[in-house]
């Protein structure tokens, strides 16, 4: 179509006929999609009467419109942003798959439309790091999900970091979080002990398969998150803490010392000897037993590989304010059998971070 053609069907659209509006709209669409590819100047007209047109049509029009120049290479960006500020059915499927729009379209678009908007960008092919960001500020949880679930998507470091702190409160986004494959794996095992038992298998399997340099810049990173979470000590930790010196002092801090001390009611001195036998620190212990998750109290014994019938025996008095606590430590004991030494190692270095981390302050 030469320019003085589309020139004049561009003096047509000021017709106040909205019939003959409709009808100019499909022939410039068709036009627009013929077998010759219009030229950068006939695009940028075409670009300016259809969105221009666009406007005076009603929604089901607008949206087929843009279904129509959501895929399309050379859809005119001015048409795209028009179709991506429209309402959630006309935008969605520019915002979704227009390659036309840049990332500041995006950002200007995100930063003022709704849950929809931010939703169909969150599914797009590719997500920057800067669009993930302002999803994740401004997204409702359906909308992160949506982004955790998109393997295009970029997140940066403090976006994973974001994302991990808001699914500790919230289920529905802890299992996307845990199978998203770029989760970097300090992050997911800080989710441990907030997860349900399937997914906690899944990180536990996820940490068997970091290569050793992944692992070690792991670590490197998450010396440097500290949760300010924990919580005060317990009134009696000095003088528990000095009582477990003095075992260790003399040899006699091992397994079967941690269960008289269980028996005897030494919760405080438990935890502290549970945290020096296996290296972790007090409100790692303090979490994992208070919370009775002997399933991570498992990860805990078995990378010091403590005998099965010690692990047995803590498993039945800590939940022995349960009916079915002789039951329940049974099929942990099965559980701690199938779990080796190697995979429980790997998990718990991540649970170090925090005591290593502590220690690097204190020095």
């Amino acid at each position: 179509m030469t320019v003085s053609r589309l020139q004049d069907l561009i003096d047509l659209a000021k017709t106040p006929s909205s019939d003959k509006r409709r009808e100019l709209l499909r022939e410039l669409t068709d036009q627009f999609f013929g077998t010759t590819p219009p030229s950068p100047v006939e695009n940028e007209l075409y670009g300016a009467v259809l969105a221009q047109l666009a406007t005076e049509m009603e929604e089901a029009v607008r949206r087929e419109l843009s279904v129509r120049f959501s895929t399309a290479s050379n859809a005119p960006r001015v048409l795209a942003r028009s179709l991506a500020m429209d309402v959630e059915g006309v935008a969605e499927p520019v915002l979704r798959h227009s390659k036309v729009l840049a990332e500041a379209d995006l950002l200007d678009i995100g930063g003022i439309k709704g849950q929809g908007h931010l939703r169909a960008m969150s599914e797009r092919e590719a997500v920057t790091e800067s669009v993930s960001d302002l999803i994740i500020a401004r997204g409702d949880d359906q909308t992160v999900g949506s982004l955790i679930r998109n393997n295009g998507a970029q997140l940066s470091r403090a976006a994973h970091e974001a994302v991990t702190d808001r699914a500790m409160a919230n289920p529905e986004l802890q299992a996307d979080l845990v199978n998203r494959a770029s989760m970097p794996p300090d992050l997911l095992n800080e989710m441990y002990f907030v997860v349900e038992t399937q997914l906690r298998q899944k990180i536990l399997e996820r940490n068997a398969g970091v290569a050793p340099e992944k692992l070690e810049a792991a670590l490197a990173v998450g010396r440097h998150r500290l949760r300010a979470e924990d919580g005060s000590l317990p009134a009696d930790f000095e003088t528990a803490r000095a009582y477990v010196r003095e075992l260790q002092a003399s040899s006699s801090l091992t397994p079967e010392a941690l269960v008289r001390l269980l028996r005897s009611g030494g919760r405080t001195e438990f935890l502290i000897a549970l945290a020096e036998l296996s290296g972790i620190d007090f409100h790692t212990a303090q979490k994992i037993v208070e919370a009775g998750q002997i399933d991570a109290l498992a990860v805990v014994c078995k990378s010091v590989n403590m005998d099965r019938a010690i692990f047995l025996t803590y498993a039945v008095v800590l939940l022995n304010k349960e009916g079915d606590a002789m039951g329940k430590a049974q099929s942990y004991g099965r559980m701690y059998a199938e779990l080796t030494p190697e995979m429980a190692q790997r998990t718990l270095r991540f649970w170090k971070l925090r005591r290593e981390a502590e220690a690097s302050v204190a020095a």
